[in-house]
């Protein structure tokens, strides 16, 4: 043997180590002290126990007037417990607290009417105590589950809770489980088996298969070092299942070089020192030298796991199970922890399936120690909160930024929660306009500065408005150093002028004038954006001394003279919509954006007065184009071209123009005529 591999779990469960001081304190009354059945299952203490007076009866009617009878940590029906009392005996409960729940849990699913299955031993005193004829239903593995369906004793529509001796093999557990959750659809699952039990049988199923030999040291008549030893037998070479350190063969061992050792809930710590010292005896040289470390280190380890926890002491564990009302957390201790759900956040609708699952580990401080049920109250906020004062400090000292979530509004502001520390942010830090409602931040993320920590008035100030300063401030710079003529942003309105809307490109206020907001006429910013409208605009020019960016909206692939060019011609017909009647003419939009004129003396073939005589604003006419003029982008359209005949191709020069037969002056909607050029035209 070169190595010896010692478990981490060992020796006397919370529950066990509770019941046997309860007898050793009760020993040497001066009364007669007898434990209703073997304490727990070990000779050894069993043996021990009785030298110091403290023997077992088998029967309730051996117990008498004046007796002080233990109920062991197996528990005991609820008739005992009136007989004892009907017999004047003194009744001290030694039941362990785990064993306890599986006791009301089975008698309150049995009490709503459900049909409650036990996966154990029918035979071990935990489930005899718990179903004490009672109609409940004991399976020990697959085989009898799958006979009791096939039987009928379970049907599909039956409402099934299931529960465990605490003391249950896991996997047998899981596999009955999968099978009854297959067959029922009205099933609740409570997963009872004690953390220590499941702790230790996951540690020998991870050294059995690193190790050639185990040892297992245990009461024969303990059911969970009997699954210790069948968990170990199906992953290693050779298992030696002993009681004592008499029982161990060390000769047996040496053709090991690996060998594991654990030992059952009903071990007591000197037997196990003693399995230990024996093998280590054995070993020579350096050998001797790594076991004496092992040995020294399974001393410690079996100090840590019987140490004394304290209210306000930080823990850490595994998380053995989630219901929902709390977290059961393996701290690795006789006692059992758990968090209520309450307890470990103060985030609003937390979710604890969103942020934890089984085999997490987990940190909290200690509320309340129970030593009389083996349990350890603890809370994750609290150590969470704890942790946050030092980080609001530290953020406050350091300038730092912090996040959080808006959960309240208070008098004067808002309260942001960050890492479970209340922060109030005052109206005028909250970054929100003048006179928006606080309220249009509750429930939202925010980032702040901490602006002031008074930790034992528990008074914190922060503000969001410094960070969003110094965001737009960074965000600002970015933009002046890439900025360029052309570069395209995608901008929000910020505010609205007579002459134009002012534009954020990030941190960044540009202006777009008026006239670059649409290549339609319009008068005021607000007929085609709002505050709040994303905008996509391009640099028209920019003043990096003077802090000014001059932006432009309108899409040039959609100007309207181009549009127009791209379509019509000189000499084509177009459809033409009348949209202002003049003294002088008629308007006449060509495409949108683009509208002609249309002179008094191009609207009929005769002398007209007025172009009202023919024409109406919002009447439809096909007018030919006359002339087109790029430079200035103007168009000039004529309805009495349509009707005249056209002039012989072969003597042009004989053609006369009509009286009156100017070019019509057009224009487009950016470019109106002058009042000069309407003058001219009127004199003319």
């Amino acid at each position: 043997m070169k190595k010896l591999i010692l478990a981490e779990s060992a020796g006397f469960c919370f529950g066990v180590q509770r019941a046997v001081s309860i007898a050793e304190k009760n020993a040497g009354s001066g009364r007669r002290v007898v434990t209703l059945g073997q304490l727990i299952h070990n000779n050894a203490v069993t043996d021990r126990l009785a030298s110091l007076g403290v023997s077992p009866i088998s029967d309730v009617s051996e117990a008498g007037a004046g007796d002080v009878v233990i109920i062991r940590s197996h528990g005991a029906p609820e008739r005992v417990y009136t007989e004892l009392k009907n017999a004047g005996a003194e009744i001290i409960d030694a039941t362990c607290p785990m064993v306890k729940r599986v006791h009301d849990l089975a008698k309150a699913e049995l009490s709503a009417g459900r049909k409650v299955v036990i996966v154990g031993d029918g035979e071990h005193p935990e489930v005899k105590a718990i179903t004490d004829g009672r109609e409940m239903l004991v399976l020990g593995g697959v085989p009898e589950t799958e006979k009791a369906i096939a039987e009928g004793v379970i049907l599909p529509e039956d409402p099934v809770s299931v529960l465990s001796q605490t003391t249950a093999e896991r996997e047998i557990f899981d596999n009955i489980v999968k099978i009854i959750k297959k067959l029922c659809t009205n099933c609740k699952i409570f997963d009872t088996i004690c953390n220590a039990t499941s702790r230790r049988q996951g540690e020998v199923s991870q050294l059995a298969s690193k190790c050639e030999a185990f040892v297992v040291i245990g009461g024969r008549q303990s059911a969970n070092s009997r699954h210790l030893a069948d968990i170990a037998s199906k992953l290693s070479r050779r298992v030696f299942f002993i009681e004592n350190a008499d029982e161990l063969s060390i000769g047996e061992l040496k053709d090991f070089d690996t060998v594991g050792v654990t030992a059952g809930a009903s071990t007591p710590e000197w037997i196990i020192k003693e399995v230990i010292r024996k093998m280590s005896d054995e070993i020579k040289s350096t050998e001797s030298v790594e076991n004496t470390e092992a040995e020294a280190s399974f001393e410690e380890m079996l100090e840590r796991s019987i140490k004394t926890l304290h209210t306000g002491e930080k823990v850490s564990g595994i998380i053995a199970s989630i219901t929902q009302t709390e977290v059961s957390v393996d701290l690795g201790t006789k006692q059992s922890g758990y968090i209520p759900i309450t307890e470990l956040s103060d985030e609003p609708n937390f979710n604890v399936n969103e942020h934890f699952k089984v085999g997490d580990e987990i940190e909290a401080f200690v509320t309340r120690v129970n030593d009389v049920e083996g349990t350890v109250a603890l809370s994750k906020k609290r150590l969470d909160a704890n942790k946050a004062w030092e980080t609001i400090s530290e953020a406050r000292n350091e300038r730092t930024t912090v996040e959080g979530t808006v959960i309240e509004e208070n008098k004067g502001g808002v309260v942001v929660l960050v890492k479970g520390v209340r922060v109030f942010v005052p109206a005028s830090l909250s970054g929100l306009p003048k006179d928006a409602p606080m309220t249009e931040l509750l429930k939202k993320k925010v980032k702040l500065r901490i602006t002031e920590v008074n930790q034992p008035r528990r008074r914190v100030v922060g503000s969001i408005r410094a960070v969003q300063f110094e965001e737009r401030r960074a965000k600002a710079q970015e933009v002046w150093d890439n900025i360029e003529v052309g570069k395209h942003y995608d901008g929000v309105v910020k505010s609205l002028t007579s002459y134009g809307a002012f534009v954020d490109i990030g941190g960044v206020d540009g202006m777009v004038h008026v006239s670059e907001l649409s290549w339609n006429r319009i008068h005021q910013p607000s007929e085609v954006v709002k505050v709040g409208d994303p905008l996509d605009v391009y640099v028209i020019s920019f003043d990096k001394e003077a802090r000014k960016i001059s932006l432009g909206h309108r899409d040039p692939n959609a100007n309207p003279w181009k549009v127009f060019t791209d379509k019509y011609s000189v000499g084509d017909v177009a459809e033409v919509k009348v949209v202002k009647l003049m003294t002088f003419g008629a308007f006449a939009e060509v495409v949108p954006g683009v509208d002609g004129l249309i002179h008094i003396s191009q609207i009929a073939n005769r002398r007209i007065g007025k172009p009202d005589e023919v024409l109406s604003e919002g009447q439809v006419v096909s007018a030919k184009i006359t002339a087109i003029d790029n430079e200035n982008k103007k168009v000039s359209l004529s309805i009495r071209a349509l009707s005249e005949p056209a002039a012989p191709a072969a003597e042009p020069e004989e053609a006369s123009e009509p009286e009156n037969d100017e070019p019509a002056v057009v224009y487009d909607t950016a470019n109106p005529p002058t009042a000069e050029e309407l003058e001219a035209i009127v004199e003319d």
